[in-house]
């Protein structure tokens, strides 16, 4: 390790990973997720089946992706990436309207090449990054880098969120082409793609900055890269299966990604489902992205928050902040309070937050260079895994509630009964929380008693 004295954000590779996670992640079509299927002739079960094929994609190409990255280089895959997020954007550019097979269709290609994007940058992101504070500067910055990213990234999102939803809305675009003095009125159907266009563009961004970033030279101990292809395929099975038998036999590293799995999931699932959950308690389609950026600005301060968390407590005493926090944002959501309904939102939200600071900073702080995106890519797949079979539940489930409502009002609107459906479907997630967290701890305390973690665990 080369340790300076200079700041690690004079590092390119830092400021084109902080450029990156914002591009990327910082899309103009969140505020408005949920809705946007439905608004282009989707139903909530097939919006919830559409990502767990999304996840599941990231679960197929996870591993070996990350694998891939510690072999033939992290900037490779990042920018494969970012070519990837264009092709996704460009298909629901572009697919026509009122036929819903070929929508569907559509969906489904965007779904893969979403997940194939998750799954390139999952992990090599965040270790090209690492690695050059390995080789450049001092990898103690890593928690000082994750707070900026962070409060970058939820800048981004404060821009996004607000332009995402009012560009979304109807009402607002004409209102401002009226204002202009323009003749014109827009409609839904043309209005809901705008985001879309908006996060097309994001998607260059990112090709701009991916390509700009160059593999830091480290350590890779006899791990050298292959030359044939056949050399290679071997070297990322065996990367592969080194990273999941060091996770395995490493009770730090098991803990952590399954702590993380069981809270992510959830969450996540809840996150995707924000634009429904506000519709059903009375907020305005064009607030959603105001609230969107009012919860960026409290992401501001999350990631210090973390940073202090990290520096100041063990990792136990952080893991159960986070699941106390993450017990009552979601019973907060089952009261489903009209407008303030919001709080527990964002509390959910926070709580995301700190989870994903927790897992990347202990896992890259305890992997090896040699595997540390194979590691990270390990951790993906359980998330993913995670959140691709509760897509499955959670489809299942919203059918039966559906059918039951159905049962007891026919005469109910169709509109009523996917509300109704939607609010009874909520008050199941803090009991199944609750089981996962109960199932992990067993595991963990099971898996402890067979592999002792080391002192500096």
């Amino acid at each position: 390790m080369n340790a300076t004295s200079h700041s690690p954000f004079a590092l390119p590779n830092v400021q084109r990973f902080i450029a990156f996670r914002s591009f990327f992640n910082a899309r103009f079509y969140y505020p408005v997720f949920t809705i946007l299927f439905l608004d282009y002739g989707l139903t909530i079960e097939q919006f919830a089946l559409l990502n767990t094929v999304w996840a599941f994609t990231i679960v197929l190409a996870e591993v070996p992706s990350g694998a891939l990255a510690d072999l033939i280089g992290r900037k490779r895959l990042l920018v494969t990436t970012s070519w990837l997020m264009i092709l996704e954007m460009l298909l629901l550019s572009f697919v026509p309207l009122g036929n819903s097979n070929l929508i569907f269709s559509a969906f489904l290609v965007n779904r893969i090449l979403s997940g194939l994007a998750e799954a390139l940058a999952s992990g090599a992101d965040e270790a090209i990054t690492y690695d050059t504070l390995v080789a450049e500067g001092d990898p103690e910055d890593w928690p000082k880098v994750l707070d900026i990213q962070m409060r970058v990234r939820n800048f981004a999102y404060m821009i996004t969120m607000t332009l995402g939803a009012l560009v979304y809305d109807p009402g607002t675009v004409n209102s401002v082409l009226h204002w202009l003095g323009l003749d014109i009125d827009l409609s839904q159907q043309v209005t809901m793609r705008f985001p879309i266009y908006l996060t097309l563009g994001l998607g260059i961004l990112a090709l701009i900055t991916t390509t700009g970033m160059k593999d830091p030279v480290t350590e890779r101990k006899n791990h050298a890269v292959e030359k044939g292809v056949w050399q290679k395929i071997q070297g990322v099975s065996r990367l592969t299966l080194m990273a999941g038998h060091w996770i395995f036999h490493t009770p730090m590293a098991l803990a952590v990604i399954l702590f993380g799995m069981s809270l992510d999931h959830v969450l996540r699932m809840l996150v995707t489902m924000t634009s429904q959950y506000y519709r059903v308690i009375d907020l305005p389609e064009a607030s959603f992205g105001l609230i969107g950026s009012g919860i960026a600005i409290i992401g501001l301060v999350v990631p210090r928050i973390a940073r202090a968390m990290v520096e100041h407590f063990k990792p136990l005493s952080n893991v159960l902040w986070v699941i106390g926090l993450a017990m009552a944002s979601l019973w907060g959501l089952t009261l489903m309070i009209p407008v303030f309904g919001m709080l527990p939102m964002a509390l959910v939200f926070v709580t995301m937050m700190l989870t994903s600071f927790f897992t990347s900073h202990y896992l890259n702080k305890i992997a090896e260079p040699y595997q540390r995106a194979t590691v990270l890519s390990y951790k993906g797949l359980a998330f993913n895994a995670a959140y691709g079979i509760i897509g499955i539940f959670y489809a299942g489930l919203i059918t039966k509630l559906r059918n039951n409502v159905e049962g007891a009002s026919a005469q109910f609107p169709v509109s009523m009964v996917e509300n109704e459906a939607f609010r009874h479907s909520i008050t199941y997630f803090p009991w199944y929380l609750s089981l996962m967290l109960l199932l992990v701890t067993v595991t963990c305390i099971l898996h402890f008693k067979m592999y002792p973690p080391s002192p500096e665990n």
